[in-house]
């Protein structure tokens, strides 16, 4: 994933000191049911479509925008599915962010699947019965998006 000015601007004063960053992903189906997904260029593993929102942009439209730049796929938003805080990630320069991802189930309306910028290495739809190999965050999302349950979140409080 591309790293925005306005992280690089941050690390400058603050190093590689823990990072609290909103994110969202995108399930996004199409017509036949099939799942929008990319082989990331940083992990070489298949995923959803996802990123940070620039400062004042809204998850929804940031969902939309990060499915258009990496896949050319136009999207519309459906709804909130996933909000949930993730464990910290620490990068190989030695920042480190932990994220609070917001993802949306999202509805194709054009474009063709393709690798369109520097960050996927491949991008295709799935058949959700022919997908290839997702962790468990991937999972959990697409299931969610499949059902018509409320949006999911972990319950678990610190008291």
């Amino acid at each position: 994933m591309a790293t925005p000015d306005f992280i690089r601007t941050l690390r400058t004063s603050i190093g590689h000191h823990p990072l609290w960053l909103p994110g969202v992903s995108a399930v996004v189906l199409d017509e036949e049911g099939r799942v929008l997904l990319n082989r990331r260029s940083d992990t070489r593993e298949w995923s959803l479509i996802g990123g940070i929102p620039d400062p004042g942009e809204q998850p929804a439209a940031c969902a939309v925008r990060e499915v258009e730049e990496e896949t050319g796929v136009r999207c519309a938003v459906e709804r909130v599915i996933v909000v949930q805080a993730l464990t910290p990630v620490t990068y190989e320069n030695g920042d480190v962010c932990q994220y609070m991802d917001i993802t949306f189930r999202c509805r194709a309306l054009g474009g063709e699947a393709r690798v369109n910028d520097d960050e996927s290495l491949e991008v295709g739809w799935f058949a959700v019965d022919a997908l290839p190999e997702l962790g468990e965050f991937g999972m959990l999302r697409i299931k969610q998006a499949l059902m018509d349950a409320p949006t999911w979140f972990d319950p678990t409080t610190s008291e």
